[in-house]
C-alpha cells in the first residue's frame, strides 16, 4: 500500500538531520539539484517495484523513475539475477567483454539506423561524443540545437537550454544564451539556435550557417520544451535541408527511445545519421551509447587509413551496465512497449476527463510511456510557449505538493514516466490524486 500521510517537523527529524549534514560536505548538500525539495531533499531507503520508501518509513508511488531511466522500476528480479552473476565475475577489465558485442547486435536488431555502436558512460557523454564525432566526420565547427531543449551539460549542447523573456530575443534570431556563468564567447558563436517546430524560421537560420555546421542535434520530444512531439512537418524539413548541405543529423533519443521499440524516430520514419541513447538502456546502472552510419561512425575506428576521432572511456561497456542494459531491454520487447504505452494512453484520457470535469485550466502532452501535465489550457508547440508563467509555476508548484502528500512522485516539470511494474491499478491511482489536486487548483482561482 502507498502511505498517504503528511510528515510534521517531528518525524521528518531524520531528513533534516541529514541534510543539514551534507551542507557541509556537498554544496547546496546535494549533488544533483533534481532532489532537492522545500525545506529539505526526501531521502530514499529501499524501493520495490514502481514504490519508494523513503527514510521516515513513508511509501509512493513512484512516476519519476530517476528522471526516466527506470523501465523496469526498482529491484527487477531478472537484473539483479544477471548483475549478480556479472559482480561475481568481475566490474571491469581492461579488456573486451562478449556481453558488449552481444548488446551492440540487439540494439541494431531492434532498429536498423544503429549501423554501429559505441557504449559510453551517460547520456550527456553520449551527446557529447556524438558532437564530436560529427565535427570530426565534416570538418565543421558549428551545431545547431533547438531553444529551451535539454541535451546534458556539454558547453555547447547547453546554450539557449534555460533563456528567459528578458534575454532570448526575437523568434526569427533569438539569442545566444548561456546557462553557465564564464561560458566562452566562441562556444556561444559556434552553435545556431532554432525555434523548435517553427520550419521556416529554422531552415532561414540554418540556411545561414551552411557551410559551417556539421550537425543539427534534435530530441524529436523535449521534455524541456513541452514533452510535446515535434511536427512530422518540421522533421521533414530538418532532415531535407541537412542531407542537401551535407550537414548531419543528431538525434537525441536518451530519454524518447522507451517511446517506440527502435526509438522515436521509427514512429516518424526519419533516419538519422547518428543517435544518441541513454538513461533505460543501462538498466538501472550507468550508460550512453552512439549508434548511427557505419561511415560517420568509423571516425571511431583506429584501423581507419586516418582515425579522426581516438576514443577511450575506463568505464564504457563495463560489463554490469552491458548486463544490466541487455537485460532490461530483452525484457521491454515489442509487447511490453505497446502495453507501458497502452497504460499511458489510459492515464493521459484519465487526466483529460479530470480537467474537463473539474474546469481548470491544464492540459496532457506526451506520446509513449511519457506525458507532461501543463498549467495552461493549451498545449505547446515550442520553448517559449511552454516557458511557465510566475502564476502558472505558482499552480504548478501545488499540484506537485498535492501529488507527493498524496503518495505520487512525479518529475518537477509535472512530467510522469512509466515502469512495467505498473499496471490499471497504479494509472487510477495516479489519475485520482490529478483529479483532486485539479479540484484543490480551482479553489486558487
Amino acid at each position: 500500500m502507498t502511505s498517504h500521510r503528511s510528515l510534521d517537523q517531528t518525524t521528518t527529524t531524520r531528513s533534516a538531520e541529514l541534510y543539514a549534514r551534507a551542507q557541509k560536505v556537498l554544496p547546496g548538500g546535494v549533488s544533483r539539484n533534481a532532489v532537492l525539495r522545500d525545506p529539505c531533499p526526501v531521502y530514499a531507503d529501499h524501493a520495490l517495484g514502481c514504490r519508494v520508501t523513503d527514510i521516515e518509513g513513508v511509501t509512493r508511488l513512484d512516476f519519476a523513475n530517476n528522471m526516466a531511466s527506470l523501465i523496469h522500476g526498482y529491484a527487477c528480479p531478472q537484473i539483479i539475477h544477471a548483475v549478480n552473476e556479472q559482480l561475481t565475475r568481475g566490474t571491469a577489465f581492461n579488456m573486451a567483454t562478449e556481453v558488449e558485442v552481444r548488446y551492440a547486435e540487439h540494439l541494431r536488431a531492434r532498429n536498423p539506423n544503429f549501423e554501429k555502436l559505441r557504449f559510453v558512460n551517460s547520456g550527456t557523454e553520449a551527446i557529447m561524443v556524438a558532437l564530436k564525432a560529427a565535427r570530426a566526420f565534416t570538418g565543421r565547427p558549428m551545431i545547431a540545437k533547438a531553444e529551451g531543449a535539454y541535451h546534458g551539460i556539454y558547453d555547447y549542447a547547453e546554450v539557449s537550454q534555460a533563456p528567459s523573456p528578458a534575454n532570448w530575443g526575437s523568434p526569427e534570431h533569438p539569442n545566444h544564451v548561456p546557462l553557465v556563468h564564464g561560458t566562452p564567447q566562441s562556444v556561444l558563436d559556434d552553435v545556431a539556435v532554432l525555434p523548435f517546430n517553427h520550419t521556416d524560421l529554422a531552415i532561414a537560420i540554418l540556411d545561414q550557417h551552411a557551410e559551417r555546421l556539421a550537425c543539427v542535434l534534435l530530441d524529436l520530444m523535449p521534455h524541456r520544451i513541452g514533452l510535446n512531439p515535434a511536427t512530422p512537418e518540421f522533421v521533414k524539413a530538418i532532415r531535407d535541408w541537412t542531407s542537401r548541405h551535407g550537414v548531419l543529423l543528431v538525434l537525441d533519443e536518451v530519454i524518447t527511445f522507451r517511446a517506440e521499440y527502435g526509438g522515436l524516430q521509427t514512429h516518424y520514419g526519419v533516419t538519422p545519421d547518428l543517435t544518441a541513447l541513454g538513461k533505460i538502456i543501462g538498466g538501472g546502472f550507468p550508460i550512453g551509447a552512439v549508434a548511427g552510419r557505419a561511415d560517420v561512425m568509423d571516425v571511431f575506428n583506429p584501423h581507419t587509413p586516418k582515425l579522426l576521432f581516438p576514443h577511450s572511456g575506463t568505464f564504457s561497456a563495463n560489463p554490469v551496465s552491458m548486463t544490466a542494459g541487455l537485460t532490461a531491454m530483452e525484457l521491454f520487447d515489442r509487447s511490453g512497449v505497446a502495453r507501458l504505452n497502452a497504460l499511458a494512453d489510459r492515464a493521459k484520457a484519465g487526466i483529460e476527463q479530470a480537467i474537463a470535469e473539474t474546469g481548470v485550466s491544464a492540459c496532457v502532452t506526451g506520446h509513449g510511456s511519457m506525458f507532461r501535465v501543463h498549467m495552461t489550457q493549451h498545449a505547446p508547440s515550442d520553448f517559449r510557449e511552454a516557458y511557465a508563467t510566475p502564476d502558472q509555476a505558482r499552480r504548478l508548484k501545488a499540484l506537485l505538493q498535492h501529488m507527493f502528500d498524496r503518495g505520487v512522485i512525479l518529475i518537477n516539470s509535472g512530467s510522469a514516466t512509466l515502469s512495467t511494474p505498473m499496471t490499471d491499478a497504479e494509472i487510477d491511482t495516479l489519475v485520482d490524486a490529478f483529479r483532486s489536486g485539479f479540484e484543490m487548483l480551482a479553489t486558487m482561482d
